[in-house]
């Protein structure tokens, strides 16, 4: 999507020029899932979809929203009226960054926003996070307010979680404000501390894959929430701040103190899901990249049999993908639906593409949308010039 489009439909909607256009990725996570909420470790990557936003600042208290991908207009409210789970349509994550933003004490006044996106919504791809972090960005630059990406980030969080209403991590707004392009970003999701790991498949005749089965899921539906809140339940047995300070090497003896079965999956899952993320940035900083595949392996059982997140479609593309030849593969994201991503080299993509669209059409589903991942580019601002 080029930014001199968004700028154009901006004119045309609002009358005026923007005073900028601003992208923000959508992500895939590589490695890490449901760790960050738990304070643990993530490796998400950007991806070239993105969501880009031309804004103009306003001074009257008055908030504009339109987005092209949505068939309605535009929508209007008041920067001093926002009130959390007010709203239930696509722009509480516009209007929810406006919020929190105003919350934490930023003079944000009002703005003119037109939104155009090409991240799949529902696909575990963060489409909600990169409209939010495009929005922190642009508001950022308008107003001078100074954050760091990371607090840009920690704001838009809170705008999913508390005006949304979705009991998210942190870790979907912060690849979509800090990934680079050709890395990997591992996540400590406690301090946020970062380092960016190359990742560049391409140069090693490997394709990383993602795998659209186009089953829509929702966080803030229940199931994502219940999962938060077992882990939790599961810290307050043990006695930790959180389930990152389980030892991996102390995991049989915290599993034997707790006598429920669900939470002792949950338990069980992010304490490994953690020392895996640990042996993929190992593995990734010594070279033997396509030792990670197992490890993705690894993860979507547990992730299917103790998480309990993953869904027949999500074990269809995995199941098929190794199958036929992948180096490994695992579902992506929240789950219930969503994505898998297939690590597979470069000579034998095809036939895994065929093999999953096969087996998909054999079991009379809706065919998956399949296309490569690139490490991409985080957040930034357009020139629509170029």
């Amino acid at each position: 999507m080029r930014a001199v489009e968004v700028r154009d439909s901006f004119v045309a909607l609002y009358g005026a020029t923007p005073d900028g256009v601003w992208s923000a990725p959508g992500r895939v996570n590589l490695i890490g899932e449901h760790t960050d909420y738990n304070d643990g470790f993530v490796m998400p990557f950007a991806l070239p979809h993105t969501a880009v936003a031309a804004v103009s600042r306003r001074t009257d208290g008055v908030l504009r929203l339109h987005s092209a991908d949505i068939g309605t207009g535009v929508t209007e409210l008041r920067v001093d009226e926002l009130v959390p789970l007010s709203d239930k349509e696509w722009t509480a994550y516009a209007a929810g960054v406006v919020w929190a933003l105003r919350e934490a004490g930023h003079p944000v006044t009002g703005a003119d926003i037109h939104l155009a996106s090409t991240v799949p919504a529902g696909a575990g791809l963060s489409s909600s996070a990169a409209v939010e972090v495009v929005v922190a960005l642009a508001l950022n630059d308008l107003f001078a307010l100074g954050l760091a990406r990371w607090q840009l980030a920690r704001l838009c969080q809170r705008a999913e979680n508390v005006y949304v209403g979705a009991p998210v991590g942190i870790m979907d707004q912060t690849a979509s404000a800090c990934c680079q392009d050709g890395h990997a970003l591992f996540l400590d999701t406690r301090d946020l501390a970062q380092q960016q790991i190359p990742f560049d498949l391409a140069a090693e005749g490997m394709r990383l894959l993602v795998v659209d089965t186009r089953v829509k899921h929702a966080h803030n539906e229940g199931e994502y929430g219940k999962r938060r809140a077992g882990c939790e339940q599961g810290a307050a047995l043990l006695g930790v701040g959180a389930l990152r300070d389980v030892p991996h090497d102390g995991l049989d003896e915290a599993l034997a103190r707790l006598d429920d079965e669900e939470v002792r999956r949950l338990v069980r899952h992010v304490v490994t899901e953690d020392r895996r993320v640990e042996r993929v940035v190992a593995l990734l900083e010594a070279g033997d990249t396509r030792a990670i595949g197992p490890v993705l392996t690894e993860g979507h059982a547990s992730l299917r049999d103790d998480f309990r997140v993953s869904c027949r479609e999500l074990d269809l593309v995995v199941d098929t993908a190794v199958a036929a030849g992948a180096l490994g593969a695992r579902m992506t994201g929240g789950g219930f639906g969503g994505s898998a991503i297939v690590l597979a080299e470069a000579t034998d993509v095809d036939a895994i593409t065929k093999a999953v669209e096969e087996a998909f059409a054999t079991a009379g589903l809706t065919a998956p949308r399949v296309f490569e991942a690139v490490p991409s580019p985080g957040a930034r601002r357009l020139d629509p010039a170029a």
